[in-house]
């Protein structure tokens, strides 16, 4: 399959920066496996979103990968993974850090609570 074909790893492009640890040559196979990030950062323009993938002891017993995602109004969220198999360690690390924007997404937004939801108006109307 070519780039073209995965319309994913151009919004990936535009996101991601490989840190330390990968190479040019790493893009593609790295995007691919972080493909599943876009729909967890999609409520952000993607001009204001910024993703680090980096690598300590690459080709090491414990290979550790970081991601740190930096979010328009978030904190920055950083999850860490170690493992022999460098593409496993991006996976636990990808699974850490959606649960984390999950965490902090689900921090900033009311669910069930309808008083929390509802914009207040001026409006006659509304009264």
């Amino acid at each position: 399959m070519s780039e073209a074909d995965h319309p994913r790893t151009d919004v990936l492009d535009q996101l991601v920066h490989l840190g330390a640890g990968f190479a040019d040559e790493d893009r593609r196979w790295v995007f691919e496996a972080l493909e599943s990030l876009v729909p967890h950062l999609a409520r952000w323009d993607p001009a204001e979103v910024k993703v680090e993938i980096s690598v300590k002891h690459r080709d090491g017993k414990e290979q550790q990968v970081t991601l740190q995602a930096d979010l328009p109004r978030y904190p920055p969220v950083v999850a860490k993974a170690t493992g022999r198999q460098l593409d496993q360690a991006i996976a636990e690390a990808k699974r850490e850090l959606v649960r984390q924007i999950e965490d902090e997404k689900s921090k900033r937004e009311p669910k069930d609570n309808r008083h929390l939801r509802a914009k207040p108006t001026d409006s006659p109307e509304a009264r």
